[in-house]
């Protein structure tokens, strides 16, 4: 009997994610120009913005922080990622956003 049980929950389980797609990560906001302008805009700041970051790490020596964010579904995917590199200063030396999520696609195409 909790054989079956456990089999209806996952079936009901399976059902829901089929429905409502995959997420992965924590949405965050699209980032404006505003929001990451190079030299002036702080780890405070991208903390306040986007929340904690998913991955952080170094590239070419500098500390890096990035956010992702994916939805599957059956028939399609959507994504956005954020990778800000910062300076000795922790401020904002560079930044990479992209994104597959259509509100975003028309912003920014």
């Amino acid at each position: 009997m909790n054989r079956r049980r456990l089999l209806g929950a996952l079936l009901i389980a399976a059902l829901l994610a089929g429905c409502g797609g995959l997420k992965f990560g924590s949405d965050f906001p699209s980032p404006t120009k505003d929001m990451l302008v190079v030299g002036k805009i702080t780890k405070a700041d991208l903390l306040r913005f986007f929340g904690e970051p998913h991955q952080v790490g170094l590239d070419t020596g500098d500390p890096t922080w990035g956010w992702t964010y994916v939805q599957a579904f059956a028939d399609k995917e959507f994504t956005k990622q954020l990778t800000v590199r910062f300076d000795d200063k922790g401020t904002v030396k560079s930044y990479s956003f992209t994104s597959s999520f259509p509100e975003d696609m028309a912003r920014l195409k």
